[in-house]
């Protein structure tokens, strides 16, 4: 099976109302520290090995396995200096096996996208950026804390382009109660005249703990209709598939060749090394995660420390249970000897109401399942 890198950057230039992430603004004296950190962190990881990470008694390997992915997320990686990041870049393939054809994502902001940025990371081996427009909106980008004009992320993929970045991605969010059905419609449109190889559109969620569930909460902005999310989802689904990119996951569609082999991994319980403040990993069944502070996580990986704030093995029962909720996410489905036992009776209610198929051996979703893929897979677990 694939395994993957995940690193994590902490850092944005100001934090937009809805987001949940492990992120922190105003702390650019921190970065230096922090890539010093993570380079560290990398290195202990690595002269540790597979079995330090398993979950006790398991049957694993004693050297790494070559790795397909790498993905920088944050956060802002981009708002690092490109040569820092191009180092890190060039620094997990030192400290780890990743294959010469690996995928190497990064998450950038508009703003940051910059001729020598591109450059820079190309030489050190990017391949695939995925630039977070979320809207081509001015009300849904200020409804939503952005603090790039519609026209930003545009030049952004023209300098990817330019530069020579082999596959390029849109991020977009949908279902702002400021977002009318023109904006998001028009949003599409937009995405699909950039010419880009894949778009992933999510649908805004209100959690707990954010100036937006806050403003919610005051009254002072209304939260999403879950209603209103299915029509986007159908929107999207409908116009980007008359663009030529196939719907692959729920939220996400590519261009043939161009579907992203690190989330792959993820939606199929897939191995996943997680470094940097926040970061979760899984192997073999085992889960971590590290300190979220972004300075008590540099304390200890400099220090050369194990920098795990806390871990769980997930026993069979769960991790049958995170194949199912992933799987179903899949537009191809997941194959039912990975997920059961399941709920015969509701498998049965659930394709007679026309939200799931059921061929014998691999379950699907369908269009009007898909909205509704979390109560879904809630219903086809066992009592």
């Amino acid at each position: 099976m694939a395994a993957g890198i995940y690193l994590h950057v902490p850092f944005c230039r100001h934090v937009c109302g809805y987001c949940d992430f492990n992120t922190y603004a105003g702390m650019d004296d921190a970065i230096p520290r922090y890539v010093a950190a993570l380079r560290a962190d990398l290195d202990r990881i690595a002269a540790a090995g597979p079995r330090a990470l398993a979950p006790p008694g398991a049957e694993v390997a004693g050297d790494w396995p070559v790795f397909t992915s790498v993905f920088m997320g944050g956060g802002t990686p981009t708002l690092l200096a490109p040569a820092d990041l191009a180092g890190l870049l060039r620094h997990v393939r030192v400290a780890l096996p990743v294959a010469a054809d690996a995928e190497v994502t990064t998450e950038a902001n508009p703003e940051n996208i910059t001729a020598e940025v591109v450059a820079t990371l190309v030489d050190a081996g990017l391949t695939r950026i995925s630039i977070g427009a979320q809207s081509f909106s001015s009300r849904v980008l200020e409804f939503l804390d952005r603090d790039h004009d519609p026209e930003l992320p545009l030049r952004a993929v023209a300098q990817a382009r330019a530069g020579g970045v082999p596959s390029v991605n849109l991020d977009l969010i949908y279902g702002a109660p400021a977002e009318t059905p023109e904006d998001w419609s028009s949003s599409m449109e937009t995405a699909v005249a950039a010419g880009t190889d894949h778009v992933s559109a999510y649908a805004l969620t209100l959690e707990s703990g954010t100036t937006y569930a806050a403003r919610v909460r005051t009254g002072q902005q209304a939260a999403p209709d879950d209603d209103v999310a299915a029509e986007r989802m159908a929107v999207a689904a409908a116009r980007l598939s008359d663009a030529g990119l196939r719907r692959y996951e729920i939220s996400n569609w590519a261009r043939p060749g161009h579907e992203s082999r690190h989330n792959l991994n993820y939606w199929r319980h897939g191995d996943w090394l997680g470094v940097g403040a926040g970061a979760h990993g899984h192997w073999r069944g085992r889960r971590w995660w590290s300190w979220r502070s972004p300075a008590r996580y540099s304390d200890a990986a400099l220090a050369g420390r194990d920098t795990t704030s806390g871990a769980e093995i997930v026993d069979e029962q769960g991790r049958r249970t995170e194949r199912l909720l992933l799987g179903l996410r899949m537009i191809s489905g997941v194959a039912r000897d990975r997920v059961e036992p399941v709920d015969e009776r509701q498998v049965a209610r659930l394709v007679a109401a026309g939200l799931l198929l059921d061929d014998g051996g691999v379950l699907r979703l369908t269009d009007n399942g898909r909205p509704l893929a979390d109560d879904v897979t809630v219903r086809l677990l066992p009592a």
